[in-house]
């Protein structure tokens, strides 16, 4: 029976590059290796679908402009209608400083200047930062004007404006807007075979600015943690198990010395390995891979399982060339 012990993997997190070279704090990439065989899409899958609907954000929930009653109406001197500038409110990025899952505050804005109105006409208030300041909100024309108060709240998810109509309190005048409070934009991942059947796990995530894509993947780990261990909670010989180990490398040269039995060949490639006068690890390793494919019996098969055997040992064949190339039989017509 297979030893549940799985060696400790480890991480690389790297950050993305702007066009420009600098850092793109809003995207890293994540590589974990070695897995378990299948765990690469276990935890993939898991971690995605917690990054994309489980961290917590903050958005607009709904907005009172002077002078209007509804979302169809339109504003003298804006060039936008009300539609079109919910449609803007929905892009506004915020992030707040509470972890209260009811925060709730008032922002105002107001400006009668001909041009732009962007998100970083908000009067500031103390707790909240626009990630986006330069988002545009409206166009006012000579003599035009805006005046608004919008409502932001802390939430998960996407919350509709159906729902965030809990939030007008009966106040008339007050339209609902959806609320994206998801600060992951996108996530994808892939697996890769590496050492032998060991997965390398690839994870790539965006975020919309307002938390970085690390500190992202951190948490979404930390909610799959604790959920867990809720779990874990039901055995108390389980809370007492360990399965992963700290891998501790052999030296190079006690490796050379291994004996082939030690590599769990099998028996058509021991027997292949013998008939060739080979008995240590060192002899195998010290040839190039063209010499080891001309061994007496020696196929694809076998082939390749040798070389998976030392590469679970961190070992390989000395370079060779590439250009040469030969015609390897399959291991039943090989005797």
């Amino acid at each position: 029976m297979k030893d549940l012990k799985f060696e400790k993997p480890t991480s690389v997190v790297e950050v993305t590059k702007t066009e420009d070279g600098r850092d793109n704090l809003n995207g890293v990439k994540f590589t974990i290796a070695p897995l378990e065989r299948g765990y690469g899409i276990t935890l993939g899958n898991a971690l995605r679908r917690v990054l994309l609907s489980s961290l917590p954000g903050a958005a607009i929930v709904n907005v009172k402009i002077d002078g209007v009653e509804h979302e169809f109406s339109t504003i003298e001197g804006v060039y936008e209608d009300v539609m079109g500038i919910v449609l803007n409110l929905k892009k506004v990025i915020f992030t707040v400083d509470s972890d209260d899952p009811n925060y709730e505050q008032k922002l105002e804005l107001y400006k009668d200047t001909e041009g732009k109105v962007r998100a970083g006409d908000f009067h500031r208030v103390d707790g909240v930062t626009i990630v986006n300041p330069d988002q545009e909100i409206a166009t006012l024309a000579k003599g035009g004007k805006l005046a608004m108060e919008v409502t932001v709240r802390r939430g998960v998810g996407y919350v509709s404006a159906e729902k965030n109509k809990a939030f007008n309190y009966g106040q008339a005048g007050v339209i609902a807007i959806d609320s994206i409070y998801t600060p992951v934009t996108r996530v994808a991942y892939h697996v890769e075979k590496t050492r032998g059947d060991a997965d390398e796990l690839h994870l790539e995530i965006e975020t919309n600015g307002a938390i970085e894509g690390k500190e992202a993947l951190a948490i979404a780990s930390k909610m799959l943690i604790d959920y867990f261990s809720i779990i874990v909670e039901i055995s108390e010989s389980a809370q007492n198990m360990s399965f992963v180990f700290e891998k501790t490398e052999e030296p190079v040269n006690k490796k050379l010395d291994m004996k082939i039995e030690q590599l769990d060949l099998s028996v058509r490639l021991f027997n292949s390995l013998k008939r060739s006068g080979i008995y240590t690890v060192g002899q195998i390793v010290s040839q190039t891979e063209e010499d080891v494919m001309r061994l007496r019996s020696l196929g694809r098969k076998s082939f390749k399982e040798l070389k998976e055997k030392l590469a679970e040992h961190g070992l390989e064949f000395i370079n060779s060339s590439k250009n040469d190339k030969f015609d390897l039989e399959d291991d039943e017509e090989k005797e």
